[in-house]
């Protein structure tokens, strides 16, 4: 702690350079190592670090609490950092309970531990995201004193633009339903460009990334430790699939271990991040019911996925339905329609007042992978020579393309 103390202000931004994307960003480059170091040194949202930074800035206020711990007198003694948070004006600094802040952090703010975070991430190719930079989600500042200072991010995909993400959560031992309805959701958002956000689970999460995958999609895993660890380990392979073209993200730095309280804490993200959370299936007390609740505190809509009625692992889902916190979904357009647009896909076909087996088709298609006339035909349920029909109608329609590996839906700017 005390080499990190006398380290200077180049030290730090020497130390913070090697992951901090290369973007425009509005934050100061030694605020920015103190939101990064903060992320680490406070548990997951904790409020009254976030008050800290607030009132005193990141840089400053992360010094403060090293020079306090460095020089506490008793467990009671809030140190500079109570002082100067008095001195700055901020109202009832006794409800921020800092002694006990204080005790919380100590562990964390040694040199070799806040050093090493920094170090792993830049081994690993990890970046460093912080409020004002370009690629930061602003949807995340809606958590208030909450909301994580930094976010750490492995991956070739970005972060969701705000409303741009849709969360798909449900239960690890999901049916064999639950999985089938969660791929065909991601799938069907994921070619509509949207970005799948979920947890990297098994079960629910686990289907709705593999789904975007498959789409060639960016999707957002939302961990429970550091980035650098894969975790569940029997998600090794999807979860390198999912850094192709999303990312890995996490509010702890490297190192992190997933430790349960922290599968909560991830929850909030979840739902901050996304437009809309999707419940697929969830029992009385799964976890995914807590992601719904941040997301109706969030002023997120929230949709559900109906089950068979004799489904314990579709008991939280109805309960929501019951209690009206949530709307029923069971399709890709509903999702849109949650997020207070209108599905381009169905919209497209029935304004040229086509037939069921158009609708069917274009669902089938993406805008972004090619696909072939028999993956159309086993998507659509058609048969091959119906599919072959509707594809020519479409194509002369100009709401098809065909392309060396196969047929594309077009992407439509406009309505008409």
């Amino acid at each position: 702690m005390n080499a990190l103390l006398r380290a200077s202000t180049a030290d730090l931004v020497d130390l913070a350079a090697g992951v901090r994307a290369d973007e425009p960003s509005r934050c100061d480059p030694i605020d920015a190592f103190g939101l990064a170091a903060w992320s680490g040194v406070a548990s997951d949202g904790d409020a009254a670090a976030g008050a800290c930074r607030r009132a005193l800035g990141p840089a400053v206020s992360l010094r403060l609490v090293m020079e306090s711990v460095a020089a506490r007198r008793s467990e009671s003694d809030g140190g500079v950092l109570a002082e100067r948070m008095v001195a700055a004006g901020v109202p009832d600094v006794e409800r921020l309970e800092l002694h006990a802040a204080l005790s919380r952090w100590a562990p964390r703010v040694a040199s070799g531990t806040v050093t090493g975070w920094f170090r792993s991430a830049t081994a690993l190719g990890v970046r460093v995201v912080v409020p004002g930079d370009a690629s930061w989600p602003t949807a995340i500042d809606d958590l208030g004193d909450h909301a994580p200072p930094a976010l750490w991010v492995r991956g070739g995909g970005g972060l969701p633009r705000q409303g741009g993400g849709v969360a798909i959560v449900g239960a690890r031992a999901a049916t064999s339903y639950g999985e089938q309805v969660a791929a065909d959701l991601s799938s069907g958002l994921s070619d509509r460009g949207l970005v799948v956000v979920s947890g990297g689970a098994y079960g629910v999460d686990g289907m709705a990334h593999r789904a975007a995958v498959a789409s060639a999609a960016s999707t957002v895993a939302v961990m429970a430790g550091g980035v650098d660890r894969f975790y569940p380990t029997g998600h090794d392979d999807l979860l390198r699939a999912v850094l192709r073209d999303g990312a890995m993200v996490s509010e702890s730095p490297c190192g992190t271990m997933p430790h349960r309280f922290r599968f909560l804490s991830r929850n909030r993200l979840i739902a901050a991040l996304s437009g809309a959370v999707v419940v697929v299936e969830a029992g009385r007390r799964s976890g995914s019911l807590n992601t719904a609740a941040h997301a109706n505190a969030l002023g997120r809509p929230v949709g559900v996925v109906p089950g068979p009625v004799t489904s314990p692992m579709s008991a939280g889902c109805h309960a929501l339905l019951r209690s009206q916190l949530a709307a029923c979904v069971t399709s890709p357009a509903d999702v849109v329609e949650l997020l207070g647009g209108q599905d381009d896909l169905v919209d497209q076909a029935w304004q040229a007042e086509e037939d069921v087996h158009a609708v069917r088709v274009s669902d089938a298609l993406s805008t972004r992978v090619d696909r072939s006339t028999d993956e159309v035909a086993a998507a659509s349920g058609l048969s091959l020579a119906t599919v072959r029909t509707v594809l020519a109608e479409l194509d002369a329609d100009g709401l098809v393309e065909r392309r060396p590996a196969g047929w594309r839906r077009r992407a439509r700017s406009g309505r008409g």
